[in-house]
Formats: structure tokens, sequence, C-alpha cells
């Protein structure tokens, strides 16, 4: 089956970093007639190497920065950095309901749900943390830009649901009409942010695709976010 080729963003004798269409699984899924190659076995290909290693995930609906190491030392260093909280990610979403606050923190463990989906509990056991600020974009339509300080199943999909703005266009957490309206679910890794080899690496990767995003109103929130580890981040009284 003839793949179109992944945008590769950054490229070492160590790593890459590719900008993962919406829409693409991250394994090969299987079709009724075919199978769909996910993004690893495309990479490989597009690579021609033998072995990668993937580091990290995004969800199918979620698009942007997605990290592989090229060998198994580099991958080792880049989980210890993610057990230490030394690898700092950022994304972008867009939500059409009002939110319960407009930044801060969403915190608390996270459940299983039916059909595959997840739920946000009270309790703080082995909490999923995220932070986020958000501005309105235009009426009925709010920029959220998340950072999430642990790395749970539909984490921020999960946090701005239990906000009561779900992210637009996602078919499981969004009110399944509304989602079904739009062009894409509006989730995006725009950002990371970590050091390797006493070299600090911070790249950044707008969205593409999907009218919300391209909308001159959202184009102008993202231009005050363009160093996002620069900015005034809502301060944590303790996690």
């Amino acid at each position: 089956m003839k793949t179109n080729l992944l945008t590769l963003l950054k490229q070492t004798s160590d790593f890459v970093v590719i900008d993962k269409p919406a829409g693409l699984n991250f394994h090969t899924e299987e079709g009724e007639s075919q199978k769909s190659p996910g993004v690893v076995v495309q990479l490989k290909q597009q690579l021609q190497v033998k072995d990668l290693y993937p580091v990290h995930r995004l969800d199918k609906m979620t698009s942007g920065l997605l990290l592989f190491a090229l060998n198994l030392e580099t991958a080792n260093h880049f989980r210890q950095l993610f057990e230490n909280k030394q690898i700092e990610k950022y994304y972008l979403a867009i939500a059409t309901d009002k939110p319960k606050k407009k930044q801060g923190w969403v915190k608390g463990d996270m459940e299983p749900a039916r059909r595959g989906s997840w739920k946000l509990c009270k309790s703080m056991e082995n909490p999923a943390i995220t932070q986020f600020i958000s501005q309105s974009v235009q009426p009925k339509e709010r920029a959220f830009l998340l950072k999430p300080h642990t790395g749970k199943t539909h984490q921020l999909r999960v946090a701005l649901k239990s906000l009561g703005a779900p992210i637009s266009g996602d078919s499981r957490y969004q009110n399944s009409e509304e989602a079904k309206q739009e062009q894409r679910g509006y989730l995006h890794a725009y950002a990371l942010q970590f050091e390797l080899k006493g070299e600090t690496f911070n790249l950044t990767c707008p969205p593409t695709t999907g009218e919300r995003f391209m909308s001159e109103a959202f184009q102008n929130t993202l231009a005050s976010w363009q160093t996002p580890w620069a900015l005034s981040w809502p301060v944590n009284k303790r996690i």
C-alpha cells in the first residue's frame, strides 16, 4: 500500500521527531479488507531502518510532535527522562463549551469507563496531572495550551471533559452529533523541550490541518504561545 511520506522535523544520529498527521493510528490497524499501516511501520519504511524505538505515543486523533529513538541507549535515556519528568510536552486544543475555569490544574486518578473510555476521579492515589492556560479565540470557541505532568491514557481528553469543555471533534468525549460536524479532533502535540548529551532541544510544531486551527483568530492566539516553556504558568500549591 502506498502511503504519504511523514514530515520529519528533526533528525540526528540518536533520534527523530516527526509531525504525526491527525487520523493516523500509532500501530497498524486491521481493516475489513486490508491492513492500514500505523505510524511506526510507515516511519521505519521511510527511514529504511531496522530498529525504531517509540518512547511515547499519540492517540489516533492527535496530530503533532512524536519522538522516536534510533538506538537502544537513547531509548533508555529518553525513558529515564520521562520517568524523572525531565521532558516537557505541550499540547494545543480547542473546545466550544465554556470551561469551569480558564487556567489552573486538573488532578485526579483515572479509571476505565464504558467502551474504552476513561473517567477522572476525586481520589489522588496515582493521579493524572495536567496544567493548563486558555484564551478565548472567538465567541463559543476557546484555545487551550496544556502541559501534562503525567502520561496517562486519554489524559488530556479526559481533563478537558472534566472541565466541562471536551475537545472539539473528539468523538469519544464530546457529544457525538457535535463531534461529527468537525473536520478532526482538535488536539495537537505542539512543543517538546528536553536535554540530550548536554544539548537542549526546544521543538515546536504548529498544527497544519483543521479549519479551527487554521483560522486567523486561532493563529493570533497561537502567536502569544510561541515559546510555551517561557510562559507564566499557574502556580501549583502541591503536586
